[in-house]
């Protein structure tokens, strides 16, 4: 597996090997050793997540008050730009944000660990969009910033206005936002 580090610390991408031949192809999506010896980091992940949403489509930007989650996540089908913005405060990258794509061409993963703000913006016709979590999901403790936020100025990869739901179109300025000590 390749490790690389982006410009926020401890938001890795991965890249597994693929073995492919004419039937196919094959990849390990998920060892726990692997994944510790790769990164440095040992979680225990409790929770699994799959969405399916069409092309323009837009999630986030998300994230929990308590039960902060890590999450490592990645496409099966399609493509998405996939963001996580840094909301701990003593990070010297506190309020930076970070893009790539993830496509079920390039099995490229993200390791975002907590205590971030997520989102991702469906890229192709549709995407398959799959998630582990270091924590359980806690409606009651879910925020959502503004996902064009004119502070952290994302640059989405848009054709157009995305397609977002009531909740997330209802997020509030990073400046406003509640950010957990």
């Amino acid at each position: 597996m390749k490790v690389t580090q982006t410009a926020i610390e401890g938001v890795l991408i991965l890249e597994p090997q693929v073995f492919g031949d004419s039937r196919g192809f094959f990849m390990e999506s998920y060892n726990r050793l692997r994944f510790a010896e790769a990164t440095g980091v040992d979680v225990e992940f409790v929770q699994d997540n799959h969405s399916r949403s069409a092309k323009g489509v837009l999630r986030g930007l998300h994230y929990q008050m308590q039960q902060a989650q890590g999450k490592l996540v990645r496409v099966t089908s399609g493509a998405v730009w996939d963001v996580a913005v840094d909301l701990r405060r003593n990070s010297p990258t506190f309020g930076r944000c970070v893009g790539i794509e993830l496509s079920d061409g390039n099995s490229r993963q993200l390791w975002i660990p907590p205590g971030m703000a997520h989102g991702f913006l469906v890229i192709s016709e549709s995407a398959d969009f799959l998630y582990k979590t270091t924590d359980y999901y806690s409606p009651q403790h879910e925020r959502c910033i503004a996902w064009n936020d004119p502070e952290l100025s994302i640059d989405w990869p848009l054709d157009g206005p995305p397609l977002v739901s009531a909740k997330d179109q209802a997020g509030v300025a990073f400046s406003q936002a509640d950010i957990p000590a």
